[in-house]
């Protein structure tokens, strides 16, 4: 099969709000250009047969460390500011070849679970050889990425009221190297954008500053916010204002900005996020194994909030399986609030394909597959998989027993990056054998 196929063939296409089968789905340049009956055109050139498959958009992972996952397991049972202090260690003693084998390992997982976009918010790191070798595996895998380059500007060990000291380095050296990365990747599937580790890492001119220069180009900032009560007790402690208000005081909210966890975002809160545009990245499975809380989904979409969903890296949450982080936000909000009528299939796949989109500057896709919709797509089998058959209702069978193994093809910018659920450009046996020789020393991640 070409790599870049001019049709697929015979499907059942996710498109409007509902399921229509018998579809023949045109592609060109990197676009849908038509979806009409099976048979109604013949294809311009290669054919991917979607027979008896089901097509949907590929899904967005708003947030992920792409780095941890060479530290897969670590700390289990921390409490958070302490589990912080494990990865620091880990990202201190961070080697190229280990940032390299994570990204391209997380980057394929997440391929090989549905994802055609990732969000990567690095922690601050001076080293130039770990970015690019971050940089170098994501082009290799091929998939579309925002890679939000880390800083801060307030030293402190403890994570408390600040960022770990051996990682950051002075903001205009962070920001022209941002500037040198985006024009090392302009016109390909990788943006820039910067991380702000949370509220606590950035002093209120910190803060101006990091805006200014990601408004100036047209960036999206990504910062943890209100994973615990942290953020609130210490800007109450030290700035004499919850996170938010610190945050709204310094001026940095704005409708790119994506504000990461928010499992203690309250009411309050939420109007203002509302009412700046800010985006929110809900990380279910991450905020459960760290046991940091459930951010209040619905009451943040009633608010008018863009919501999108987060994997989070592999030292929280182990995988990088998007289908399965859809499965467990839906299940996570109907569990706290004693209700099954809650995020259904629709409500979940909107906000896995196109919920937080116009923050990150990616292209919005809230109907599914349409003519002129960018060709990243996800081709699913259901009987590769004994626990989806037989299919009566093909959302629910994706929502509640979908996973990474129902993935047969997957499509960025039209090209064909998983086939029969396997990379088309790596391979994957020398992966797994450099991932395990990239293991940190167990004793290096000890604070």
């Amino acid at each position: 099969m070409t790599a870049t196929p001019a049709m697929i063939r015979d499907v059942t296409v996710w498109t409007q709000g509902r399921w229509v089968a018998g579809q023949d789905v045109h592609l060109r340049g990197g676009r849908v250009t038509e979806v009409v009956p099976h048979g109604a055109r013949p294809a311009a050139g290669d054919v991917l047969d979607g027979s008896g498959g089901h097509l949907i958009p590929g899904l967005v992972n708003t947030h992920t460390h792409l780095h941890q996952a060479v530290m897969r397991g670590i700390a289990e049972g921390e409490p958070l500011i302490r589990w912080l202090r494990y990865v620091a260690e880990g990202t201190v003693a961070l080697t190229p070849e280990q940032a390299y084998v994570a990204a391209a390992a997380a980057s394929l997982e997440a391929l090989r679970s549905g994802t055609t976009a990732l969000v990567e918010h690095m922690w601050p790191h001076p080293s130039r050889a770990v970015h690019d070798a971050i940089l170098k595996a994501l082009d290799d895998t091929g998939i579309r990425a925002v890679v939000c380059r880390g800083v801060a500007d307030r030293p402190d060990t403890t994570r408390k009221w600040g960022f770990e000291p051996r990682l950051m380095e002075p903001l205009d050296e962070a920001f022209d190297h941002v500037d040198e990365l985006a024009a090392r990747t302009a016109g390909g599937r990788i943006g820039l954008g910067v991380a702000v580790p949370n509220p606590r890492s950035l002093t209120p001119d910190g803060l101006r500053r990091v805006r200014a220069f990601a408004e100036e180009r047209g960036m999206t900032a990504s910062i943890h916010l209100l994973e615990t009560a942290t953020d609130e007790d210490m800007c109450r402690e030290h700035a004499g204002v919850g996170a938010v208000g610190y945050l709204e005081e310094a001026g940095f909210l704005w409708d790119r900005l994506l504000a990461v966890h928010c499992c203690k975002l309250d009411a309050e809160g939420r109007r203002l996020l509302a009412g700046r545009g800010v985006g929110v990245s809900y990380n279910p499975l991450s905020n459960m194994r760290l046991g940091s809380g459930v951010a209040p989904v619905p009451e943040m979409l009633e608010a008018g909030i863009r919501v999108g969903l987060g994997v989070d890296g592999a030292a929280s949450n182990d995988t990088q399986d998007a289908l399965e982080t859809m499965r467990m936000g839906a299940y996570l909000q109907r569990a706290v609030r004693g209700r099954s009528d809650l995020l259904g299939f629709a409500d979940m796949l909107g906000l896995a394909t196109s919920g937080a989109n116009a923050v990150l500057g990616l292209e919005e896709r809230p109907d599914g597959v349409l003519p002129g919709v960018q060709a990243d797509l996800v081709l699913l089998r259901f009987d590769r998989d004994l626990a989806c058959v037989p299919v009566l209702d093909p959302g629910a069978t994706l929502l509640t027993t979908g996973s990474s193994r129902t993935v047969d093809s997957v499509l960025v910018d039209g090209e064909v990056l998983i086939s029969d659920g396997r990379s088309t450009r790596m391979d994957e046996k020398d992966l797994i054998a450099r991932a395990v020789a990239a293991a940190p020393d167990p004793a290096l991640l000890v604070p």
